[in-house]
């Protein structure tokens, strides 16, 4: 779906497939919620924890650092 239609989406819409392959792309590369949640921990936050919002597609991460 994000490397085929929503290129085409952009180009129709905003005229601007090239911005939308990159959303895509982007989204691709972006690290899931456990994986960011450990990076986040390995950079020295504590009491690290994420809430999935929109079924999963957006993800509220949340750690402390003192």
């Amino acid at each position: 779906y994000s490397f085929n239609i929503l290129p085409v989406i952009g180009k129709v819409v905003a005229n601007d497939e090239e911005s939308y392959r990159y959303l895509a792309e982007s989204i691709r590369m972006h690290p899931d919620q456990e994986t960011l949640r450990g990076m986040m921990d390995e950079a020295g936050f504590n009491r690290t924890e994420y809430f999935n919002m929109t079924g999963g597609v957006v993800a509220l991460h949340r750690g402390f650092k003192q």
